[in-house]
């Protein structure tokens, strides 16, 4: 497992505090805004949401966090096959833009990853951008021989074990 080393973000006193907890059915709406407004509308066509096209996130895997009773980041993880070996894929992340910068989206994937393992999940895939994901331990190192349905770069195509030797010999379509 590559090492990482996570720099702590400090607050700025103007900054409301934040709590991470599960997805509520009352966050669905104010979900689906912060979505489109990361994103936009054509988030829909992404390659990553076929994945998650009619389905539920993985039990206990779907985090809102909040400040002052306004949902200001979600992540989610949802069940897949990465080509016969079980793993998670993480996504979307999405943080409010007036809460960036603050260590929202990190505090939602360390939550993530660690609710993950204490599960007994063994492996999380993602599509994002490297340079931010390689904090937490993500890599394109056992990911080369694995396939998304449509188009997508394959160099951010990333994974991260939560058990040693998970994504072995991992390869074919993530279904």
């Amino acid at each position: 497992m590559t090492a990482f080393r996570k720099t702590p973000t400090a607050l700025p006193p103007t900054a409301a505090p934040f709590a991470i907890r599960a997805e509520k059915t009352s966050d669905v709406v104010a979900r689906e805004a912060l979505l489109d407004g990361c994103f936009g509308e054509s988030r829909q066509l992404r390659t990553c949401q076929r994945l998650r096209d009619g389905r539920a996130p993985a039990d206990g895997l779907a985090l809102s966090a909040v400040t002052r009773g306004k949902l200001v980041g979600t992540l989610r993880l949802w069940h897949v096959s990465a080509g016969g070996t079980r793993a998670l894929v993480l996504g979307p992340l999405a943080v409010d833009s007036a809460f960036r910068k603050l260590g929202v989206g990190a505090a939602l994937v360390d939550h993530a990853l660690a609710a993950a393992r204490a599960r007994g999940h063994r492996a999380v895939l993602l599509l994002g951008d490297a340079a931010y994901y390689a904090r937490f331990g993500f890599s394109a190192a056992k990911t080369a021989e694995l396939m998304l349905p449509g188009t997508y770069e394959q160099e951010r195509l990333l994974g991260i074990e939560l058990a040693p030797g998970a994504l072995d010999g991992a390869w074919g379509m993530i279904v």
